[in-house]
């Protein structure tokens, strides 16, 4: 799910005070001097932190931190890691932080409760943050106010009782397209990956090709995010398959040397061919074992042979 949160991340980037603003409920209150903090700056340990925000407030300067989440987090529970990421933040710029998580999908974020407790007497720990679900959030309040970067979740947001979804989609689209933007392409193509979320995406680009003429273009866009997409998991998924086979393969060279030293000289060549057609690391590991272990060539093949 890294292509959704990361479309969200950009548009927070892109558009920070909208972000700013609904931390704070949208109050009016004098917002001044922001700044985009990158989490990857080597004065931080926050590589996994989303969108670091350094903002005057009334006169004071506090940290404004979003975390966007497409599903629950799976890893490590959500409490845990806003407690991470409120802390390091308190500790590397002495500021007041304001840490939110946004949940993008309808189901999302039900059981987050916004706070991480550590009850022990004497050791007591507590974290507060905000959680947006996007699902439970007016959009047609935000239709209304127009904030460019909360905009392209329109689509993921509650819609008024009386309108359909499809209807709501041309809605969010309509509005969308009414904004004095930059890159329109890309503005309604953030709206369009993000509202595959809950519409199939045919869909959304036909009601962007009735309501903008621009079907074509925000296709190769939401193209594009797609590609990039199977290029991060491809990645991801690579280096796991990389590090698994160089794990495969030092298990093999061990196991080979051992019964070399130990047994015969030629017992790689006579073990090798059936070794080699195991993946398994465990198994890997028991042969190991069985290699230093073997007082006979015969042992170590009982061994191989007995699954």
């Amino acid at each position: 799910m890294a292509n959704f949160d990361t479309v969200s991340k950009k548009t927070a980037e892109i558009s920070p005070k909208d972000f700013v603003d609904l931390c704070f409920g949208f109050e009016t209150i004098d917002i001044t001097d922001i700044q985009l903090i990158q989490p990857e700056q080597p004065t931080v340990d926050m590589r996994q932190a989303d969108v670091v925000i350094k903002v005057e407030i009334n006169g004071k300067q506090v940290i404004v931190h979003f975390e966007f989440q497409t599903t629950d987090s799976s890893e490590t529970d959500m409490s845990l890691r806003m407690a991470g990421y409120i802390v390091r933040l308190i500790e590397t710029y002495g500021l007041e932080v304001y840490s939110n998580v946004i949940y993008l999908r309808p189901d999302a974020g039900r059981r987050d409760p916004g706070q991480f407790v550590q009850d022990i007497a004497g050791h007591e720990v507590l974290t507060r943050y905000k959680v947006f679900r996007l699902i439970e959030m007016d959009g047609q309040s935000i239709l209304e106010a127009k904030p460019m970067g909360l905009l392209p979740f329109t689509p993921l947001m509650k819609r008024p009782a009386d309108v359909s979804a499809e209807a709501w989609l041309r809605r969010c689209v309509q509005t969308a397209d009414s904004v004095n933007v930059e890159n329109k392409t890309a503005y309604l193509g953030t709206l369009a990956v993000l509202g595959s979320l809950v519409y199939e995406p045919e869909t959304i680009l036909n009601i962007i090709s009735e309501e903008t003429m621009e079907r074509s273009s925000i296709s190769e866009h939401f193209a594009a995010e797609a590609l990039q997409q199977g290029i991060e998991q491809g990645i991801e998924q690579g280096i796991e398959q990389g590090i698994e086979q160089g794990a495969r393969e030092r298990a093999l060279k061990d196991i080979l040397e051992v019964l070399t030293l130990r047994l015969k000289p030629y017992a790689a060549t006579v073990f090798k061919p059936t070794l080699e057609t195991i993946d398994d690391l465990d198994r890997l590991a028991q042969l190991h074992r069985a290699a230093i272990l073997a007082e006979t060539l015969d042992d170590f093949a009982q061994v191989l042979t007995n699954e």
